[in-house]
């Protein structure tokens, strides 16, 4: 039993179409770079929830409180 002849307009099945350069999505790292960036226009336009010193002042209590944790066993 034989298979018919393709088309000329017709792919064999299983190959792929090639696709456009456009419609190639962006790569893994591209993608990574791009959320990065934007993160980091984030933090540089300010937007933030939490001031910095409010931050700053919770880090120094927490350490200063298991400092005294240790100290005082």
């Amino acid at each position: 039993m034989t298979t018919p002849a393709p088309e000329p307009d017709q792919r064999p099945s299983g190959e792929k179409p090639e696709e456009p350069i456009e419609d190639v999505k962006p790569s893994l790292v591209a993608r990574r770079r791009e959320r990065l960036r934007a993160e980091i226009h984030e933090a540089r336009h300010g937007n933030h929830l939490v001031p910095t010193w409010m931050l700053t002042t919770i880090l120094v209590v927490i350490v200063v409180g298991w400092l005294y944790l240790i100290y005082s066993a």
